[in-house]
């Protein structure tokens, strides 16, 4: 992705230079799989504008605006470049640079830093109104700005993105625990439709636990929150929800990915508002003697 001038035509001695073409990463029409290390298109799931996620090395991926912009207008603290498919804070001494979304995301209360980068927010503030108009986007109703949940209400005791516990980690889920998609490709190319918690599969149970991570660090004080524990089910299982895939897709092991896994590492500082400290609504559900028994909704 970065910006080079054309290379020269002749050496230094006026000799014709031949020069091999470039080819951009493509993905194959005849391939099986449709997920690229990086520059994996996406939408942003609060705005709906199109973003890119690249790898920064060891550490999760990070969400960029899928233009370059010139240099000269971006700060240099909102600066990135890409290099060898890794993204890498800060310029590469190229007159263009990549930027991340959260600084132009219209969902987002904090403004541009630039009033060029105010220009880019606003059109791509138009361009969310025109998505929800059309039907084409829902708002995420757990995104910054949101109203609040209002007490008694059951929709409010049921985490829009709740925090789920595997593999001794703590993560925080894109979408409610029953509604996590697989991320498979099926054989007509498309996302497989099948949702990770499925009749037949052991489920986790809901948990008050103090508001910390799972790494060491402190919790917070005075604070609870709860989570979706799955330390209790089997280790193979544990490892079908950490890859994201539904359990027919867990058996086939050449099926190929079609997205990102959605898990995000908590934070109890960064990911303060998407705390709850109570357990969700209870609800009443058919017994196997057909007679109705209560039962937390996952």
């Amino acid at each position: 992705m970065r910006s080079t001038p054309p290379p020269p035509a002749r050496r230094w001695d006026g000799s014709p230079l031949a020069h091999r073409v470039r080819r951009s990463l493509r993905v194959s029409p005849d391939g099986v799989s449709r997920l690229l290390r990086c520059g994996q298109g996406d939408r942003c799931r609060e705005c709906g504008n199109r973003i890119e996620w690249y790898h920064r090395g060891a550490q999760r991926p990070v969400r960029l605006h899928p233009h370059e912009l010139p240099a000269a207008r971006v700060p240099s603290v909102c600066r990135w470049h890409v290099s060898s498919g890794v993204a890498y804070p800060g310029g590469d001494g190229s007159s263009w640079c990549r930027l991340p979304h959260a600084v132009v995301c219209p969902a987002r209360d904090v403004p541009p830093p630039t009033p060029e980068l105010t220009g880019l927010r606003r059109s791509l503030a138009v361009n969310t109104r025109r998505l929800i108009d059309a039907g084409a986007f829902t708002p995420c109703p757990a995104s910054p700005g949101s109203p609040a949940p209002q007490r008694g209400n059951p929709a409010a005791c049921r985490p829009a993105r709740p925090v789920v516990q595997l593999l001794y980690v703590r993560y925080l889920a894109a979408h409610p625990v029953d509604e996590i998609q697989c991320i498979a490709q099926t054989r007509r190319r498309h996302r497989c439709t099948s949702t990770l918690l499925s009749p037949g599969t052991p489920a986790g149970t809901w948990k008050l636990v103090p508001a910390t991570a799972t790494s060491g660090q402190l919790a917070l004080p005075a604070a609870v929150m709860a989570i979706y524990d799955l330390s209790a089910i089997p280790y193979a299982e544990q490892l079908r929800w950490r890859a994201q895939r539904c359990l027919r897709h867990s058996a086939i092991p050449t099926a190929a990915d079609l997205a990102v896994a959605d898990w995000e590492p908590f934070d109890p500082l960064a990911h303060h508002a998407h705390i709850h400290n109570r357990l969700p609504a209870r609800t009443r559900r058919p017994g196997p003697t057909g007679r109705a028994h209560e039962a937390v909704d996952p």
